[in-house]
């Protein structure tokens, strides 16, 4: 098993952005990874590049081999980047991710403080109390 540290290509058509994979060499670019080590994003001016260089060397004295635009992307790492790649750390989570959550959905669970109300103090759905009644 030939493995490889490449490109793993991310984003929608027209704007790509990249994952640094570690895979094995026979899969297909955009299928199984043994390990992400960082990320490329050549749309950002100047272009981003963000790789974990102990991982990397890690795997490349495991015997991993580097695809032609790894190995220039990683010169250009050692080197803190140039004028078209700008080095950087990983970045913390979105906020995107956390602003869209919503609260959950359901029973809510009581933590024991509120008073519970009596299972005849609840209206039931469905049926209104102002339903003339058959006498």
């Amino acid at each position: 098993m030939a493995v490889r540290i490449r490109l793993r290509r991310m984003g929608r058509k027209g704007q790509p952005h990249y994952r640094i994979v570690v895979a094995d060499g026979a899969s297909p670019r955009d299928g199984n990874v043994v390990e992400t080590l960082g990320y490329y994003q050549p749309l950002s001016r100047p272009a981003r590049l963000v790789v974990n260089l102990e991982r990397l060397d890690y795997w490349t004295g495991q015997g991993a081999l580097l695809s032609d635009t790894v190995s220039s992307l990683v010169k250009k790492a050692r080197k803190n980047g140039d004028r078209s790649v700008a080095i950087g750390a990983p970045e913390p989570p979105s906020r995107r991710a956390t602003a869209t959550t919503s609260p959950p959905r359901g029973p809510v669970a009581s933590s024991g403080d509120e008073e519970e109300l009596p299972a005849d103090a609840a209206e039931p759905r469905g049926e209104s109390p102002h339903t003339p009644s058959d006498a």
